[in-house]
């Protein structure tokens, strides 16, 4: 019996809170337009911090209502208002509730109400519209799709210290791409917020300070821009610099450096300017230091490894600051049994988020170690270091993982760090995991490692090779992603170096015939020059040569023609031509050469070509062909008598070109031996 009576007690409790917010909503339709202003204000005063009262009221219909009186012409602008500060409160519950007013199209009827005279109506609506624009279920793409709105936003930033804070955060919050920012920046943002960066109100200073750090992100554009601009006669990089001193707010010391960075990544600011040298890069490194919040830490990170990471000097700089290697190894530590913190929210927050700042560390130490050898081997010893970046590898986060795989990227350019610490980890194991199964973003990077892995001084190389990295490589020259396209044939190439003839049939039964001409004819350009570089490690040494052209020559002489004939450039068709003179280099291959008149007459062509590359590419051919010590020569001179090859050789033996000369020089002398 129990059981039967539980459903109709939940059912009259749910029936009672509907039934006590019912009357707010049918007080809305009262004719006395008093007493439905009275019904809104009592509501307003309902809502306040009480997510369930809200969501009653959405789940009653009191939000078309509220939007229709909103919209009225016979409403009071005192209702309205007041109808735009309940709507806004609504908003500021769950995400369920933003997606509710988002539901009933409540964007377009507030900026409609952005056209009234009133202001405390204006100050309303972008009140709601701002908290609806910082909702992450609010399509960004709203605010643009009626070409008016944006103009007429920047209209209204000189109606109140209100307008310019709610238009400001929306535009934050709204740009999200280069299209965005070009829209902004075209109907005249800088100009119109660039004064703000001096006004009375904190708030509305923070608010312009991220419009900045928004528009100026990639954009080389705005930065050219901003790094001119004067706001009552100082330069806006001046006023950044004031603004991250350590006596102002953290949050505005970490947005003038986010500003300051982007600037000087888009190339507006140069990487040595005192600027970024003496005030960014030390305020950024002051926001990794265990006293900041999670969230400062996090962001200090990943805006200083942005700022470094095409700059070895920074790079070096940020190094021997304030300890910063060091520093970073406690974002691992976070928060600890023994942590600082009292608040059990923020302790409760810091838990859900610790893993931010190792994506953050990982992130930092990868642009750190880019490229200088000495803070490679500084991070590495940093305690346990490499551990963790092994762990980071499987940590359920994509974005901690990916960072830990450019992390190891980067120390993995090291030749001494590959012999030593990457193989005392036994770093490949976890890396051939993660190319098991990966997304896309993972695998370019974790696939750009192995390409280093497999390197031939890499003592990890035997290992990779033996836990089938030739299929899972030849899988991804097949992926729809050019970038993994390249790195699976680059790692092959790397793989097929000096390799045993076991490898390299390996390769070429693995990648097939079919496969190779298809990346021969590849649209990406680094797709075609290293599968050549593949088929050039393939065909070196006597052995090889022979027996990959004894088995594969047909093909591999078609793909050589037809690469010489197609439109491409200078470096490919020397690849292309080095194919040929190691082909030629051969014991029994060179024949493929010899008895194939097309191809002898393609060498011939490019010897006298214009470009000296090419010439010495082509003379390559010749010499291995003529040389006397071997078997046949003497009719393989006689038949390259015969096409006019010896009197090319007299030309070049005049050539300006020293090496060029000498190597006709000694082609000639074959024939006189």
């Amino acid at each position: 019996m129990a059981c039967l009576l539980e459903t109709p007690i939940r059912m009259s409790v749910l029936s009672e809170v509907t039934a006590s917010s019912r009357h707010y909503v049918d007080r809305l339709f009262d004719p006395d337009p008093q007493k439905v202003l009275q019904g809104v204000i009592d509501m307003k005063n309902a809502v306040i911090g009480n997510n369930k009262q809200k969501a009653n009221l959405i789940v009653l219909g009191a939000v078309p209502r509220l939007l229709y009186l909103l919209q009225q012409e016979t409403s009071s602008t005192e209702l309205k208002t007041e109808c735009a500060v309940v709507l806004g409160s609504l908003a500021m519950g769950t995400e369920n509730n933003v997606k509710s007013l988002l539901d009933c199209h409540i964007i377009p009827a507030l900026l409609q109400g952005l056209l009234s005279q009133d202001l405390k109506f204006i100050e309303a609506c972008l009140r709601c519209l701002r908290t609806i624009f910082t909702s992450a279920v609010t399509p960004e793409e709203l605010l643009y799709t009626d070409a008016t709105v944006i103009p007429h936003l920047m209209a209204l930033l000189g109606r109140s210290r209100y307008t310019q804070e709610y238009i400001c955060q929306i535009f934050s919050h709204c740009c999200k791409a280069p299209d965005h920012q070009t829209i902004l920046f075209n109907h005249g943002a800088v100009q119109n917020i660039a004064h703000l960066l001096t006004s009375v109100s904190y708030k509305v200073r923070m608010q312009a300070l991220k419009c900045f750090s928004v528009l100026a992100f990639e954009n080389p554009q705005v930065s050219m821009t901003l790094v001119n601009v004067l706001v009552d006669g100082e330069l806006l990089p001046q006023i950044f610099v004031k603004m991250l001193q350590r006596d102002k707010p953290i949050e505005m010391q970490l947005t003038s450096a986010k500003c300051l960075t982007y600037m000087c990544r888009a190339g507006a600011i140069r990487t040595d300017d005192n600027c970024i040298v003496l005030k960014t890069l030390p305020c950024l490194v002051r926001m990794c230091s265990k006293e900041r919040l999670l969230e400062e830490r996090v962001e200090g990170a990943e805006t200083l490894a942005y700022l470094i990471e095409p700059d070895v000097e920074l790079q070096r700089i940020a190094s021997i600051t304030d300890h910063l290697i060091a520093m970073l190894a406690d974002y691992f530590k976070y928060p600890s049994s023994v942590s600082a913190i009292t608040d059990i929210k923020r302790l409760d927050h810091d838990l859900k988020h610790a893993h931010e700042l190792r994506q953050a560390a990982f992130k930092l130490y990868a642009s750190l170690g880019a490229n200088d050898e000495d803070i490679r081997k500084k991070i590495i010893e940093t305690e346990n270091m490499m551990d963790r970046i092994v762990n980071g590898l499987s940590e359920s986060s994509i974005k901690v993982r990916l960072a830990a795989v450019r992390c190891l990227h980067s120390l993995s350019r090291s030749v001494q760090q590959l012999r030593t610490s990457f193989q005392d980890h036994a770093v490949w194991k976890p890396l051939m995991k993660v190319l098991q199964n990966a997304p896309d973003e993972i695998l370019v990077v974790a696939s750009s490692m192995l390409c280093n892995l497999l390197l031939e001084f890499s003592p990890s190389k035997e290992p990779i090779l033996e836990s089938g990295a030739i299929e899972l490589l030849c899988g991804l020259t097949q992926s729809e992603n050019p970038a993994l396209r390249v790195n699976g044939i680059w790692a092959l190439m790397n793989m097929a170096f000096q390799a045993e003839q076991k490898i390299k049939a390996d390769i070429l039964r693995s990648l097939s015939t079919e496969q190779l001409f298809q990346l021969l004819s590849d649209s990406d350009l680094n797709v075609l020059m290293k599968t050549l570089g593949l088929l050039r490690n393939l065909l070196s040494t006597r052995p090889h040569i022979d027996k990959i052209m004894s088995t594969h020559g047909k093909q591999i002489m078609q793909a050589v023609t037809l690469i010489l004939e197609g439109e491409h450039n200078i470096e490919v068709k020397e690849q292309t031509l080095c194919i040929l003179a190691n082909i030629a280099d051969g014991t029994t291959a060179k024949e493929l050469i010899m008895t194939n008149d097309d191809i002898l007459q393609k060498i011939k062509y490019y010897m006298g070509h214009s470009h000296v590359k090419l010439q010495l590419a082509a003379m390559f051919c010749i010499s291995n062909l003529i040389w006397n010590e071997e078997e046949g020569s003497q009719e393989r001179q006689d038949k390259l008598r015969d096409i006019g090859i010896v009197d090319i050789l007299h030309k070049l033996s005049q050539s300006p070109d020293t090496n060029l000369c000498d190597k006709a020089k000694t082609a000639l002398q074959q024939y006189l031996a």
